[in-house]
Order: structure tokens, then C-alpha cells, then sequence
């Protein structure tokens, strides 16, 4: 295993009150700012060195006007400057990606595919917050914690677990592997809407393989497909998987036909049909729903969601699909491996990859690999 920080060449020195002054003019006004302008400001805001007051101006006025490309990359290059990078003594990991913001509609099934992966062979990290904003959903750390899975290791750490053959995956919290940007929680509350950060922070890749490093993640609209494809190529991402999910997660929707795409050799992207029905997979709901009791009233502003009781009914519902019980929760399962594992290679056809993924669950073998 080895430990680095990104040392990406800095950025010249900008004055952040200049670049504001470009981006924070109105819709019709407002100018673009180059990548290396970007990377100043954010790393600036980072090293907590300007007002927090111009801090939000910043990157609400960036997403005001939205993102260039440039500015994203800009963004990304200063975030990866922070963060701590290991890598695992392994060949290859896949990188689980989910919206650090959580689940608010749905019951949180994909923190459990890392465990699934490793059943197969195939060693995986997911990575996130306890919350934030602009959902304050519930978290891949919330269920795994009230799963009983160790949420608060080092990078050293996650990585050991990875190469661990009776484990092969881990959970690895932002405020381990990029304190100064966990650090700015407080200010994307703040903020309410959706910031760059929200982008570009599931893909620092925090745990990498020695050879491969494979990315899957989700997303919701569709221009969103080719931004993160080309961020995660400048991330140093060797393939990556970007699925149409429910709330922007991993997993497509269990009753409709989907679509994803994905590169290999960080080549061009490219797409596929999904139909759950070739996977064996029926359902009549998208997704696993939230118990009855814990679903929010309908037009009740001000109620909020108990993501502590949600995530105890996920980790439940997870631990019992691991364990091969039958429904929404496992078809989801299912689903997101069997894509993985075709993207890999490891399988030639969707339905035979979830035929595997079945034998490993009904074995018991996923469920071994949740303890600590």
C-alpha cells in the first residue's frame, strides 16, 4: 500500500475578488473564468485563507452561471491537491461513487454493493459524509454504521481492508482523505443549493489499484453523462460506468428500461440499453421503497426525514439481502453487480453476470464480508 498527496502544479495566484467580479455580474454579463483561475480560487478557499462571505459568492455564483468545463476541471485539480490518495494492494478497485447528499425517497441499498463486489472478486471502496446538503439524505456512512461496518478508518486503513482477502472492501469518509474540503460542510449548508463541490468531490478516487482504477457512478440529467465522463479521465479513472439511477445513485430504476454509459481506456463514451427483465428482475416498483411509517407527510414542508430510523431500516433490509432474502432490496443488488461485472469483462451477457451475482448472495458469501 502506498500513501501520497496529489501534488498537482499549483495554480498562479489570483485575486478571488477579480474573479467574482467576472462570474458574479448577472446572466447576461457574467464572464467564464480559465481552469487555472478556478484551481486558485478553490484552493484559496481551501486553505481557508479568504472570507467565508466571498467563499459562497463564489461557487454560488459559478453555479448561477454554470460550470464550463474548464472551470469544473479547474474545481476538480484544486480538490485533488487536498486530498490523500492510497493505494491498495491490489490490482484493480472499483470506485462506488453515490451522491454524497444521500436518499431522501427511496430506501439506501447501494452501500451494501461493496461487500457484494468483494463476494466476487472484485475489491471495492465507497466513499461520502455522515450529511449534507442540498438533500440531507440518508448516507452510505449512516447505513454501514447502523449495519455495524467500520465508517471511520484512515486511507491506510480502508486500503488494508481492501487487500484483506476475507474482506476486499471498505468505506472511506471524506474527513479522513480531504479534511479542508469537509471542512467547508458548514459553508455548503449554507449555501442550500447545488455547488460545483457537489460534482466534482465523488470523483478524488481516494483509494486507487495498482493497475486499474475503475469508477461507477450515477447520475440524473443527461448532460451530466459526458461532464463526468470527461472529469473522471482527468481524474485518472481507467474506465468508468455512469448510470441513469434513482435520485442519482448506481441503480436504475427495477421496472423501466435505462441506459448507461461508460468508457474503457479512458476512451470515448459509450452507451447501453438497459432492460431489468433480461436480467430475470420483475418489479413493479423503481426502486426499494421507504417503510410506510418513515415516508415524510405529503405537503408537510417543514417535516423532516428520520435518516437515523431510515437507515436502520436500510441496514436491515441490506444485511437480509445479503443473506439471499428475496425483493426489491436484492434485485437491486442484483442489478448494480451485474453491471459492474459486465462492464469488467468478467461476464458477456447482463443476465449471466446476474446469474452469478444470485449464486453469491444465496451462498451466504456477501453477508460473511460485512463484519468488521
Amino acid at each position: 500500500m502506498t500513501r501520497s498527496v496529489n501534488t498537482a502544479a499549483p495554480a498562479r495566484e489570483v485575486s478571488l475578488s477579480s474573479v467574482i467580479q467576472r462570474i458574479a455580474t448577472g446572466p447576461e454579463l457574467s464572464k467564464d473564468i480559465t481552469r487555472e483561475e478556478a484551481q486558485s480560487a478553490m484552493r484559496q478557499i481551501l486553505e481557508n485563507r479568504v472570507d467565508p462571505v466571498q467563499a459562497g459568492v463564489f461557487l454560488i455564483a459559478l453555479r448561477m452561471k454554470r460550470e464550463t468545463d474548464e472551470e469544473n476541471l479547474g474545481i476538480l485539480d484544486a480538490l485533488r491537491a487536498q486530498t490523500i490518495t492510497v493505494t491498495a494492494g491490489v490490482d484493480e478497485v472499483v470506485d462506488i461513487a453515490d451522491p454524497y447528499d444521500g436518499y431522501a425517497r427511496t430506501l439506501p441499498v447501494s452501500p451494501f454493493l461493496p461487500a457484494l463486489l468483494a463476494a466476487v472478486g472484485v475489491p471495492a471502496v465507497t466513499h461520502g459524509v455522515e450529511s449534507m446538503g442540498p438533500k440531507f439524505g440518508v448516507t452510505h456512512r449512516q447505513v454501514l454504521q447502523a449495519a455495524g461496518a467500520p465508517v471511520d478508518l484512515t486511507p491506510a486503513e480502508a486500503a488494508a481492508r481492501l487487500a484483506d482477502p476475507a474482506k476486499g472492501w471498505s468505506y472511506l469518509d471524506q474527513s479522513a482523505f480531504c479534511p479542508s474540503l469537509y471542512a467547508l460542510a458548514g459553508l455548503r449548508r449554507l449555501i442550500v443549493k447545488r455547488p460545483v463541490l457537489t460534482t466534482v468531490e465523488t470523483l478524488l478516487g481516494p483509494v486507487r489499484g495498482r493497475r486499474h482504477t475503475h469508477l461507477m457512478t450515477g447520475y440524473v440529467h443527461k448532460p451530466y453523462a459526458r461532464v463526468y465522463a470527461m472529469l473522471a479521465r482527468h481524474a485518472g479513472f481507467d474506465t468508468a460506468l455512469f448510470v441513469r439511477g434513482t435520485e442519482g445513485g448506481i441503480i436504475p430504476s427495477l421496472r423501466q428500461a435505462g441506459k448507461l454509459f461508460y468508457y474503457h481506456d479512458r476512451g470515448e463514451e459509450q452507451s447501453l440499453d438497459l432492460d431489468p427483465v433480461s436480467l430475470g428482475i420483475s418489479q413493479e416498483q423503481r426502486a426499494a421503497s421507504l417503510p410506510g411509517a418513515l415516508v415524510p407527510p405529503e405537503g408537510d414542508e417543514g417535516a423532516r426525514l428520520d435518516t437515523a430510523a431510515v437507515a436502520a431500516a436500510a441496514a436491515e433490509a441490506g444485511m437480509a439481502a445479503l443473506d439471499g432474502a428475496p425483493g426489491p432490496v436484492r434485485d437491486s443488488l442484483v442489478y448494480a453487480a451485474a453491471i459492474c461485472l459486465w462492464h469488467l469483462g468478467r461476464h458477456g451477457s447482463l443476465g449471466d453476470a446476474a446469474g452469478h451475482v444470485r449464486g453469491v448472495l444465496d451462498s451466504g458469501a456477501a453477508r460473511a464480508r460485512l463484519g468488521s
